[in-house]
């Protein structure tokens, strides 16, 4: 069964920039993308500066895949797989994410 909560209207999104949620407890940081018209959803947290400010990074693409800068000490972020470019060791968990009549919704774990 899977368990999906609305997190705000297609309309509060700002193209290529993020925002952040709450679900479970848990920060997640979410960005829509108007170049591919994709929705993205990933932990707010950095895990090399240690805080949750992932939400309030600078959207990009490195080599085709789209990123998130952290605003702290500016890694890249994969907006799909989570994966740090520059240190691989680190990779934020995902969310599955979806648009379903104007509303945005992350499945919760």
């Amino acid at each position: 069964m899977t368990n999906w909560t609305t997190i705000c209207k297609q309309s509060d999104l700002i193209p290529n920039t993020g925002l952040c949620a709450r679900i479970n407890k848990e920060q997640v940081a979410i960005f829509y993308c108007s170049r591919n018209n994709q929705l993205y959803a990933l932990s707010n947290y950095d895990p090399i500066g240690q805080a949750n400010v992932l939400s309030r990074g600078i959207m990009g693409s490195i080599k085709g895949d789209i990123v998130v800068a952290s605003p702290l000490y500016k890694q890249h972020f994969n907006l799909k797989t989570g994966e740090c470019l520059e240190d691989p060791q680190y990779k934020l968990k995902t969310y599955p994410i979806r648009l379903i009549n104007g509303e945005v919704q992350l499945q919760a774990a």
